[in-house]
């Protein structure tokens, strides 16, 4: 069964920088892509970035510059590293894993909280 947990959320303040993490389990070698969403209060989830199996990896204008996505295969993990954080970037980040062609498994979300 597939499970996907995220950690490292928490309150900094803008211009500071996060680390997010999903520990992944379950998953095999038909995992397509691994990528980070966010919903902030009222409004729609939206995209992030994602990092395929290959390595390659793609990201939303809003956070292109300022986010990283990374995986170590050892740990079964995928990273979002956030610099120059703003206001704006907060919200629950979610992880998700697609094996078709859009998310198929989502984790249970980190508050991010970006105080100005």
């Amino acid at each position: 069964q597939v499970q996907l947990v995220e950690s490292g959320g928490g309150l900094v303040q803008a211009g500071g920088s996060l680390i997010l993490s999903c520990a992944t389990s379950g998953v095999d070698f038909r995992l397509n892509a691994v990528g980070w969403y966010r919903q902030a209060p009222g409004k729609q989830r939206e995209y992030v970035a994602h990092i395929r199996s290959g390595g390659a990896t793609r990201y939303a204008d809003s956070v292109k510059g300022r986010c990283t996505i990374s995986r170590d295969n050892a740990k079964n993990t995928v990273y979002l590293q956030m610099n120059s954080l703003k206001p704006e970037d907060t919200a629950v980040y979610y992880c998700a894993a697609t094996f078709t062609s859009r998310p198929d498994y989502w984790g249970q979300g980190a508050q991010v909280t970006v105080s100005s």
